[in-house]
């Protein structure tokens, strides 16, 4: 399986850009690729419209150490996780999505997966830094 490491350089301290991304209610404003309109929560998990349809979303526990993984349960019951980290940075923080390639996942999807990703952290620097 192909991992891909797709990072941002924020200009804010790890702990600040870990609470902001790691707080489900803003994710409509950051991660396109995951979440869109209107966020549900049903038991343990958070119910999103996404590009892929309508999915579950189970977050790591929230802890000091910038760890943001979390299971992204697609519409036909795969489970895909998704490690992420906020990680301490000479400019601020470095947030590092690893994206993998999934089974029959072709090149050219696997970078358009690549790019999504990168303009989602891109809109979360933005936010940010403002």
């Amino acid at each position: 399986m192909e991992s891909r490491h797709v990072s941002v350089v924020i200009r804010r301290a790890p702990r600040e850009v870990a609470a902001f991304a790691g707080d489900p209610s803003h994710l409509p404003a950051w991660a396109a690729g995951l979440a869109q309109g209107e966020l549900r929560t049903e038991a343990d998990a958070l119910v999103v419209d996404s590009p892929m349809g309508r999915v579950r979303v189970r977050f790591a526990p929230p802890n000091d150490l910038g760890v943001l993984d979390h299971d992204v349960t697609l519409p036909d019951g795969t489970v895909v996780h998704n490690p992420m980290r906020v990680v301490a940075h000479p400019l601020g923080a470095e947030v590092v999505f690893t994206l993998r390639r999934l089974e029959g996942v072709g090149a050219d999807a696997f970078e358009a997966d690549a790019q999504a990703v990168a303009a989602d952290l891109e809109r979360l620097r933005a936010l940010l830094e403002g």
